[in-house]
């Protein structure tokens, strides 16, 4: 690495999505399967209140149109329950079932996976330091 650029954060960063965007899916489509269906459920899961069609939207960058399929979709496969809203007898609330939370424990254990292998050749200490600056990020951008 030129270390011109060795703590320049911004270009990496985008290195680092441009390649996991090609490869990622595929990847986890071969180990985990049901990609779509994780992501609709940690879009359930990040809301802070009763999630709906529009909270996987807005997490997603969808429009609704795309969403309500995605979500329609996880519910066929048993994974989230659709649920009259206790707040709005109108709404639709989405509910993680047993079969959704074992599918994200699954998925995050191949995300530790992943970065465990990612980073195999560091020191523990860079290993921590490093989850722990990418959890930040995450926070901090709301991811």
């Amino acid at each position: 690495m030129n270390d011109d650029f060795s703590a320049d954060g911004g270009p990496a960063l985008f290195r680092l999505v441009r390649f996991w965007s090609r490869r990622w899916a595929g990847q986890a489509v071969g180990e985990l399967g049901q990609v779509q269906h994780v992501l609709v459920l940690e879009a359930v899961r990040s809301s802070p209140d009763e999630a709906d069609v529009a909270t996987v939207a807005h997490q997603l960058g969808l429009d609704h149109s795309g969403a309500s399929r995605m979500v329609k979709d996880a519910v066929a496969a048993g994974h989230l329950v659709r649920e009259t809203s206790e707040h709005d007898r109108r709404r639709a609330a989405l509910r993680v079932t047993g079969s959704g939370e074992a599918l994200l424990a699954a998925a995050r254990q191949w995300q530790r996976h992943v970065f465990d292998d990612l980073t195999a050749s560091w020191d523990e200490a860079d290993r921590r330091r490093f989850g722990a600056y990418l959890g930040r990020l995450a926070d901090d951008v709301g991811a």
